[in-house]
């Protein structure tokens, strides 16, 4: 009989253990996890609701979803999609439904719900709590088959000495940034949907734009620090943020302004319908220009300054936000030690690896759980064929 030790009863490891009693109950599973209760992360995922997977609509590219780890998700989304994930929770009792902003949830809106499905699945597993693993290498003594789900690797890399495996430095990923202007921050509970970048580099994402008491939160930094992980982290974490306010080109900025450059209207009192009062009348000081001042008083020069702060405005980013503990890092064991088609060690025959503890993660909206069900599919199937 098979014996498979799996370390780590978060969504990786439990999905991993529930796959095999399904496909194999034969098979003897037994589950290690540090803390006293399997599935705590998954329990307040998505503010308690679960955010299971995405439909991926709008997604031209995997790495747009998956800034690390796009090729070997290729794959295992190919053997375990979306659309299967959906299917695996409706049969088993969780009927689920899909947002307007492409998340998917259980109809419930309760991750509990998530948590008994597939505890429910792992029934004949032998699932033991408050049981950390020191040494993965002396596990392998008492086991067929060690499948590693310890999720991501800020903490508990010791584990690993002596496995001779490259990993791949983890840093945050998923964060807020802290902006310290008081004239942004005092506009704390604004949404805006913007475009955000970084100047000088590559990164850059749309969405929704949170203003905080603190800097900036929302969709679109998450999904800019999830692009920018690394670079933020070699800057420790200071740079330049631009954010175009209305998240379209100069062009059409220009040409929308040019339509008020004969208005008597006051500058301050007139402006695109997307932008609240308090945040143009912000703008408009950014701009340097007076809030009595009419639209025809501008000029050229005026007009390029109201346009500029539209298109670039510019604020420091000084470090993450105070809130610390971010669910997601990037980093971890490296794809290069894996074997793609199973996940298995390329140097340690018997070595499996599924979700967050490879160097594989995601922007926010499910894609992250996603990688969970596909990589601990993957590793469960190849251990049953």
């Amino acid at each position: 009989m098979k014996t498979v030790a799996i370390i780590g009863a978060g969504a990786a490891g439990c999905f991993c253990a529930a796959e095999l009693r399904r496909r194999a109950p034969e098979v003897a599973v037994t589950v290690f996890e540090a803390g006293p209760r399997p599935m705590a992360k998954l329990a307040i995922t998505g503010g308690g609701r679960c955010n299971l997977t995405n439909d991926f609509e709008g997604i031209r590219s995997l790495s747009d979803a998956y800034p690390r780890g796009e090729r070997v998700m290729k794959r295992a989304l190919k053997a375990f999609s979306n659309d299967d994930t959906i299917r695996w929770f409706t049969e088993r009792g969780v009927p689920c439904t899909l947002q307007e902003d492409h998340c998917w949830f259980p109809c419930s809106q309760d991750a509990m719900d998530i948590v008994r499905c597939l505890l429910r699945a792992m029934d004949g597993a032998d699932i033991r709590v408050s049981t950390p693993v020191s040494s993965i290498k002396e596990l392998k003594d008492s086991f067929d088959y060690v499948v590693v789900t310890t999720g991501g690797m800020s903490k508990g890399a010791s584990m690993f000495e002596g496995l001779d495996l490259e990993i791949v430095p983890p840093v945050p990923s998923l964060f807020t940034l802290n902006i310290p202007d008081k004239s942004l921050t005092a506009l704390m509970g604004l949404v805006v949907d913007a475009s955000i970048s970084i100047p000088g580099t590559a990164f850059k994402a749309d969405g929704p734009l949170l203003i905080t008491d603190w800097g900036v939160s929302g969709p679109a930094t998450l999904r800019l620090s999830s692009y920018a992980a690394r670079w933020l982290a070699d800057n420790q974490y200071r740079g330049t943020l631009l954010v175009n306010w209305l998240g379209v080109s100069e062009t059409e900025i220009r040409e929308r302004l040019s339509e008020l450059s004969e208005s008597a209207r006051t500058v301050a009192n007139t402006h695109p319908a997307e932008l609240s009062d308090r945040l143009w009348k912000m703008l408009v000081s950014r701009a340097g220009i007076r809030p009595d001042a009419r639209w025809a008083e501008l000029g050229s020069r005026g007009l390029a300054r109201m346009v500029n702060v539209l298109i670039s405005d510019s604020y420091e980013i000084a470090g993450r936000a105070r809130f610390k503990e971010e669910f997601v890092t990037c980093g971890g064991v490296s794809l290069s030690e894996v074997r793609p088609d199973t996940l298995e060690s390329r140097r340690i025959p018997g070595f499996f690896f599924a979700g967050e503890v490879l160097d594989i993660d995601a922007v926010t909206g499910g894609f992250n759980l996603q990688a969970a069900w596909s990589t601990a599919w993957t590793v469960a199937h190849s251990l049953v064929l």
